[in-house]
């Protein structure tokens, strides 16, 4: 079933598609997984961009035009479809992948963040099947591998689209764009600000745009400059302190598992011992015993 946060995006309405999730993104953009079997898809045309990498599966898709075929030589490539533009395609096995749809207006707007020029007459390359390391790995671990309904990956997704967005527009557009090299960190006062922030929210989910609004900078510029001073994305510096509040409980206090978690910021027990034994290497109670003896 179509859910409320595709509603801007209906391009795969018409197409025999399964939906295995969805989630609305900041600004309006939205992140889609999809399965497919056996279709043929005819004229499938939209008002907004899509980019589509392959999770598996892409030798078994195609797109035609005419009489002239276009197939994947890779079971993971990437098609980027620009907004206003009839493609077709045939399904002739199962295929899984992730769409990114998003819009003129979010590239107007990062380039003028990012870049500081005029965002205005973006103009993005149809790309078909084509293979990207970059966007694949993106798509295929952080993306893909995020649970996108739990606030705590909320950081790592900010992070991933943005950095997909960013590549997309110098290697996939006709703007030239310079590559981007950090520049400098945070200053000190900037840097103890966002720190006593985090650490007061370690609790709630927390977005790069909150981080972002500590310092006044964009969110891109913001995590840049963050990851220049401390060594860390701003991701994996929130999951580091969270999991350092979470083994200074473990140690200290006789608070449950569900206790520690929600004070740590995880969703639930089971979400924090997952991270928690992939990040230290042993389980939460492992993790309390050893301390104890």
């Amino acid at each position: 079933m179509f859910t409320d946060t595709l509603n801007h995006y209906p391009r795969m309405k018409q197409t025999q598609a399964r939906l295995v999730s969805s989630t609305q993104l900041k600004n309006g953009m939205a992140l889609a997984r999809w399965s497919n079997l056996k279709d043929r898809i005819e004229n499938i045309h939209s008002n907004h961009h899509t980019l589509s990498v392959y999770l598996n599966g892409a030798e078994n898709s195609l797109r035609w035009q005419g009489s002239q075929t276009i197939a994947s030589a890779t079971s993971n490539s990437v098609c980027l479809m620009p907004a206003n533009l009839d493609t077709n395609w045939e399904v002739r096995g199962p295929i899984s992948h992730l769409h990114f749809y998003f819009s003129d207006t979010h590239l107007s707007q990062l380039i003028e963040q990012v870049w500081d020029k005029d965002g205005q007459r973006v103009q993005l390359d149809e790309i078909d099947f084509a293979e990207d390391a970059l966007l694949t790995q993106l798509f295929c671990t952080t993306l893909g591998q995020s649970n996108w309904q739990d606030p705590l990956d909320q950081l790592a997704l900010d992070s991933a689209t943005q950095t997909a967005l960013i590549h997309t527009l110098r290697h996939y557009s006709q703007r030239r764009l310079p590559t981007l090299r950090p520049t400098g960190g945070l200053p000190t006062w900037q840097l103890k600000r966002v720190v006593e922030f985090i650490e007061h929210h370690l609790n709630q989910p927390l977005t790069l745009k909150d981080m972002a609004g500590i310092t006044g900078l964009s969110d891109y510029h913001f995590a840049r400059m963050f990851k220049q001073t401390t060594g860390y994305p701003p991701h994996r510096y929130v999951l580091h302190r969270r999991l350092t509040r979470a083994r200074h409980l473990l140690a200290e206090t006789s608070l449950n598992m569900t206790e520690i978690a929600l004070q740590c910021g995880f969703g639930s027990s089971s979400h924090f011992s997952n991270r928690f034994r992939a990040e230290i290497g042993v389980s939460p109670t492992a993790y309390r015993t050893q301390q104890r003896s």
